[in-house]
């Protein structure tokens, strides 16, 4: 599975959107494929929730939401590797306080350089989902722009 990776995010700089998002299960190993993928690129996977929700605190609550999208830029330039960006627990992108729309920042980020990010919720007939229909943060979503990793 980690050499299919590897060839995809390969094959995948020479699309204009270049996003790589690893769907599986919870317990699949997606956390897992992406660490061993970074120690093979040498390239060190983020933690957004960590690393944003580090950021965020230190700003206003009303303010967070106009800054958000800046701080996760900041972080992509400073921990990614050449033309390669790994992401994992990216939850933080759904919390509906910030008004970010999660899969469309990571194709933005996706045209100035590779992104593998492991996607949290479920791929399901030819579609994204974060949450359950009916809770606050849900989000569905296409697969247009983007290249799926299914895990089983």
């Amino acid at each position: 599975m980690l050499e299919q990776l590897d060839r995809l995010a390969t094959d995948v700089g020479a699309l204009h959107c270049k996003l790589i998002l690893l769907v599986g299960a919870p317990g699949a190993g997606k956390t897992a494929l992406l660490i061993a993928f970074g120690k093979r690129v040498a390239a060190e996977p983020i933690n957004v929730g960590v690393e944003l929700g580090r950021r965020l605190a230190a700003i206003p609550q009303r303010q967070r939401r106009l800054q958000a999208n800046g701080i996760l830029r900041e972080l992509a330039d400073e921990h990614a590797s050449g033309d390669l960006l790994l992401l994992d627990n990216i939850e933080i992108l759904f919390d509906r306080s910030l008004q970010l729309d999660p899969l469309d920042l990571l194709k933005r980020h996706a045209h100035a350089r590779r992104v593998v990010a492991v996607w949290p919720g479920e791929l399901r007939d030819g579609r994204l989902t974060y949450a359950v229909m009916g809770h606050p943060e849900h989000q569905d979503y296409g697969l247009e722009g983007l290249v799926p990793f299914a895990i089983q």
